[in-house]
């Protein structure tokens, strides 16, 4: 199983940036995707999770009202769309897994698989 993410970089605050995160090896049109992120010195916490049918989802709520999440099941891609970004927004983004099919979950502890992370700044 592999989880690629893209869409990173180096955007100003205000702006919007993508991040797409395409999982290969297994199908996961039953199980949550969901994206995280880690600031230097902080420890890696949710940012969304959408489960199996995109019916659901969940933000933190430092993002909700900014951040889209969706998926593409024919895919096998989660996506996040940030708008309004602001330098706090800066972080190592990461896509993962829950391989317990149907559940929608936010706990970090229950994702199973992990992508390598994409780097997201945001200048002031």
């Amino acid at each position: 199983v592999q989880l690629v993410e893209s869409g990173g970089g180096l955007v100003q605050a205000g702006g919007s940036l993508r991040l797409s995160c395409a999982a290969s090896g297994r199908t996961f049109k039953i199980n949550t995707m969901g994206w995280f992120r880690q600031a230097p010195g902080k420890e890696r916490a949710i940012v969304a999770a959408i489960n199996w049918s995109g019916a659901t989802t969940y933000y933190a709520d430092s993002v909700k009202g900014r951040f889209t999440i969706s998926r593409d099941n024919a895919k096998n891609t989660v996506y996040l769309q940030m708008n309004s970004l602001k330098p706090e927004d800066t972080a190592v983004y990461y896509c993962a897994v829950d391989q317990t099919p149907f559940r929608l979950t936010a706990r970090l502890s229950e994702y199973d698989y992990w992508g390598q992370g994409t780097q997201v700044t945001v200048s002031s």
